[in-house]
């Protein structure tokens, strides 16, 4: 089994989506992809590359420790998050996805974000979301 996280460094959630990655890949013996999606990555972007390359790394610790098969993925192909990560999860042949969303007004909470609501709607798998 393939997890895929969506992984954005800094994040309220960040640290959160790696715990719920970590104990849903011990529960079903998964492989975890985590994803950093950027939409553009020039020369002028090299040092916010190798901070979220390092940032990945980091990130990958979690499942290192408890021998959980991990991988990193750095994500720079110009188009948009939810369409990158979508296209990913096919690429990969992902068997779930998991990524964050953002609390909202009582109206916006009618609506996901663009990026949750593309992979929400679109990703060839299951996905699980965390506030």
């Amino acid at each position: 089994m393939k997890l895929i996280v969506g992984y954005k460094r800094g994040t309220n959630q960040a640290e959160n989506l790696l715990e719920l990655a970590l104990k849903r890949a011990q529960l079903f013996n998964a492989t975890v992809l985590i994803v950093t999606i950027m939409t553009q990555g020039m020369e002028k972007d090299q040092d916010l590359i190798s901070d979220t390359q390092a940032g990945l790394e980091k990130a990958k610790t979690h499942f290192d420790k408890k021998n959980i098969p991990c991988e990193i993925h750095l994500l720079i192909r110009g188009i948009a998050p939810g369409d990158d990560l979508i296209n990913f999860a096919k690429e990969t042949q992902a068997d779930e996805i998991i990524i964050g969303v953002k609390n909202r007004t009582k109206v916006g909470k009618l609506l996901l974000g663009s990026t949750a609501q593309a992979v929400v709607l679109n990703a060839p798998c299951p996905v699980v979301t965390m506030k």
